[in-house]
C-alpha cells in the first residue's frame, strides 16, 4: 500500500482533508470515521490518521474528487464546535497508529480461550494499522533525471512508488531509470528467451484452431469494403461508450513533431495488439518506443510469436490487415477500439493505471487529431 500526499486545514466548525491520489480507482473510495480515528482507502493508496481531536459524521460532511488533478477533498464536522486541533502540520505524528497493531487484546486468558501457548490462532483479524511513511515529493532536479513515458512521453516518476502495484502489468524493472536503448535491449532479450520452437511448429502444422480464428469476422469487418466517409457513418457507439466519452475531460495537447510522431506509432502498436486480441479470443477478452512504422510491425510480430496461446504468422499478417482497415475507416473506428481498451483496463486490477498513463489521453486526443 502507498501512503498518499495529504494535508489538513481547519476552521472553527470543520476539518478539511486534502489527499492526492492521482492513480486511484475512482470506483473504490472507502472512508472510515470514528472520533479520532480516520481511515481512507483507494487502491493502491491507504491512509490512517490519529487526529488530535474528534470528528463526526452528522450529515454535513462533503466529499469531492478532482479527476484531472487526482485530488480527493473531504470536509467533515468537528464533534466539539470551536475546538482547535493542535499539530495538524505534524504529519508524521498523525500517521502514527495508536494502541495495539491488532484488533485482538494484547493479553488473553488461556483458560478462557481454551488454547495453549502452542495453539495456532485462526481467523486472525486483518491488521489495518499498516506502517506508513510521509511521502516526500521528488524535486524538479530529480525528476529531470528520470526517463519519460506515458502519452506523448509526458510522464515521469510514476513508477518510483507504483512499481510494486504494477508488477503484473509491466515487466520492465525500474522504468523511471531505464533508457530507451535499455528498454529495447530488455524487450529483445525477453522475446528471444520466450520464443518456443516447439510451440510455433505445433501451431504451424496442427492449425485447425488457427484456421477457425482466421475465418472469424470481427466487428470492423463490415467496414473493410467501404470507403472511409461511408465507414464513419457505419461506426455506432453504444450507450456505455457514449457515457465513457462524456466522463472524459476535454483538453488540448501541444505536441512537438517528435512527440506527435511517437504518439502515432504507439497508436499503431496499440491497435495491432487490440486486433490480435479480438481475433484470437473471438471477441471475448481475457481478464516501447519506436522510430518507424517498420519498428512497430517487427516488434508486434515478435511478441505475437513469443507470448500468446496461438503463435502463427498468418495471425500476425491478418492482425496487421485488420489494423489497416481500422485506420482506413477513420477516427471513429479508432476511437471505438480505444474505448474498448479503456473499458478492459478499467475493469482489471491493476491495469486501470494504464488508463491514466495512456488510454484516457488517447481517447481524448484522437477525437481532435488531424
Amino acid at each position: 500500500m502507498i501512503t498518499p500526499v495529504f494535508e489538513l486545514i481547519q476552521d472553527p466548525d470543520f476539518l478539511v482533508l486534502t489527499i492526492r491520489v492521482p492513480y486511484a480507482r475512482t470506483s473504490e473510495f472507502d472512508i472510515y470515521i470514528d472520533g479520532e480515528d480516520f481511515k481512507f482507502y483507494a487502491k493502491p493508496y491507504f491512509l490512517r490518521l490519529s487526529l488530535p481531536g474528534r470528528i463526526v459524521e452528522d450529515g454535513r460532511e462533503k466529499a469531492s474528487f478532482d479527476i484531472d488533478k487526482g485530488i480527493f477533498t473531504l470536509r467533515v464536522a468537528k464533534e466539539i464546535t470551536g475546538q482547535h486541533f493542535e499539530g495538524l502540520q505534524m504529519l508524521t505524528s498523525l500517521l502514527a497508529p495508536k494502541g495495539s497493531r491488532s484488533a485482538k487484546p494484547l493479553v488473553e486468558e488461556a483458560e478462557a480461550s481454551g488454547q495453549t501457548a502452542g495453539d495456532e490462532v485462526e481467523d486472525e483479524e486483518f491488521d489495518w494499522q499498516l506502517e506508513q511513511h510521509v511521502y516526500v515529493e521528488s524535486s524538479e532536479e530529480e525528476l529531470k533525471g528520470l526517463q519519460k513515458y506515458g502519452f506523448g512521453n509526458a510522464r515521469s516518476g510514476v513508477f518510483c512508488r507504483l512499481q510494486e502495484e504494477l508488477n503484473d502489468v509491466i515487466d520492465l524493472k525500474d522504468p523511471d531509470r531505464a533508457t530507451l536503448p535499455m528498454r529495447r535491449e530488455n524487450r529483445l532479450a525477453s522475446e528471444t528467451s520466450a520464443f518456443s520452437q516447439d510451440h510455433y511448429l505445433s501451431d504451424l502444422f496442427e492449425d485447425e484452431s488457427i484456421q477457425n480464428l482466421l475465418k472469424f469476422q470481427p466487428w470492423w469487418s463490415e467496414l473493410s469494403q467501404t470507403h472511409s466517409q461511408q465507414s464513419l457513418s457505419l461506426v455506432m457507439f453504444s450507450e456505455e461508450e457514449k457515457e465513457q466519452m462524456r466522463k472524459f475531460t476535454n483538453r488540448s495537447y501541444h505536441l512537438d513533431k517528435q512527440s506527435l510522431h511517437h504518439v502515432w506509432l504507439s497508436l499503431v502498436d496499440i491497435i495491432l495488439a487490440y486486433t490480435y486480441e479480438v481475433r484470437t479470443t473471438e471477441g471475448e477478452f481475457n481478464v516501447s518506443n519506436y522510430h518507424s512504422l517498420q519498428d512497430v510491425l517487427v516488434s508486434f510480430g515478435r511478441r505475437a510469436l513469443c507470448y500468446p496461446l496461438y503463435r502463427h504468422f498468418s495471425l500476425v499478417t491478418t492482425a496487421v490487415q485488420d489494423a489497416a482497415r481500422i485506420f482506413q475507416a477513420g477516427k471513429s473506428c479508432i476511437l471505438k477500439c480505444l474505448l474498448d481498451i479503456h473499458r478492459i483496463f478499467r475493469e482489471n486490477d491493476p491495469a486501470y493505471i494504464l488508463n491514466d498513463l495512456y488510454m484516457t489521453d488517447y481517447c481524448v486526443w484522437i477525437q481532435k487529431a488531424k
